[in-house]
């Protein structure tokens, strides 16, 4: 077992209200265009009227422990980074879209400058302490971060105490990102 962080978010469904301060947070930070995100809002209805239940999640890449996405990847543009955050190398990276095609999550876009681009957990505001954006402007406190290798971690002990689901488990890919009922 690895001694090494291992990073991970939950979003609460029960808080989250869909006000895309995430997605904004999220575009501002890392200058991604116009017309383009790296995380989004889903709302789902459930149930069968007049007994409905909404539930609504911030998405992103899960930041996969089994990433198709870097197993096709032709040039190793898509890889595994320290804390187990799934990244592209843009200088790398081709724009042949394999790792589009093999993502369940949807999670990936192709950059106008012609790389691929998706959510990278704002590493470069984790290794100087910080949270990513998206958790640090959510007003309802919705999406937590933290290394789930670290039992005292606010991530660790919500999935201690929490009952939560991954999106598609059937797919094999052993996401990071959970999502507390």
């Amino acid at each position: 077992m690895s001694t090494g962080k291992r990073y991970a978010m939950t979003v609460d469904t029960r808080r989250c209200v869909g006000c895309s301060a995430c997605v904004l947070a999220c575009m501002a930070e890392n200058d991604v265009p116009e017309g383009y995100c790296r995380d989004w809002i889903v709302s789902e209805i459930h149930g069968e009227f007049p007994n409905l239940t909404q539930e609504i999640r911030s998405e992103r890449c899960m930041h996969c422990s089994n990433p198709p996405c870097v197993e096709v990847c032709p040039t190793g543009a898509s890889f595994v980074h320290d804390g187990g955050v799934v990244l592209v190398d843009p200088h790398k990276c081709t724009g042949c879209k394999a790792c589009i095609a093999s993502c369940p999550y949807d999670a990936r876009y192709v950059h106008p400058d012609g790389h691929v681009d998706k959510c990278t957990f704002c590493i470069h505001r984790v290794e100087r302490g910080d949270n990513p954006a998206c958790v640090s402007v959510c007003p309802t406190k919705a999406l937590t971060f933290g290394d789930l290798n670290d039992p005292t971690s606010e991530v660790s002990k919500l999935l201690r105490t929490r009952e939560y689901k991954v999106l598609q488990p059937e797919a094999g890919t052993e996401p990071n990102v959970f999502f507390l009922k």
